[in-house]
């Protein structure tokens, strides 16, 4: 299969989504370290210290939500086969990834803010949002994605 430039974004913003997915699984079993470096919000480390279910069952749906993404971006260049109401979650994939990319912008704005973890993550959400955005704006042109 020969992808064009567009669709490898597609292809990279789906390996990075799944790959996010995998650590958001591995945090479960890195314990609260992992989940404080992680920046899980203070009631999901609560909760995992409790060892009541709020925190597996919040990681999982996370995870779960990041396995769709990377499935949408799979069937979008063709490596499986077209999901239902692909070009809808595409497009709606990519608007919450910039968005997300966005909430760092009113923090940088203050100046005591130097959470890097933060920035980064924003970069990448920056980047993934924008790899989705490309590749599917290939796959439209391309009418990769008629049922």
């Amino acid at each position: 299969m020969n992808l064009s430039i567009k669709s490898k974004f597609l292809v990279t913003g789906g390996i990075i989504a799944g790959l996010a997915a995998i650590w958001h699984v591995l945090c479960l079993f890195g314990g609260v370290s992992w989940l404080a470096f992680a920046r899980a919000p203070p009631t999901i480390i609560e909760s995992y210290e409790q060892g009541t279910m709020l925190a597996p069952i919040a990681t999982i749906i996370v995870a779960g939500l990041m396995f769709a993404c990377t499935a949408y971006a799979f069937s979008g260049v063709g490596f499986i086969r077209k999901i239902p109401l692909i070009k809808s979650a595409l497009v709606t994939i990519s608007v919450l990834f910039i968005l997300r990319a966005l909430l760092v912008i009113p923090r940088l704005k203050r100046e005591c803010f130097s959470d890097t973890w933060q920035i980064v993550a924003s970069s990448v959400f920056l980047f993934v949002g924008i790899c989705y955005l490309l590749g599917s704006i290939e796959a439209f042109r391309a009418n990769k994605l008629k049922k």
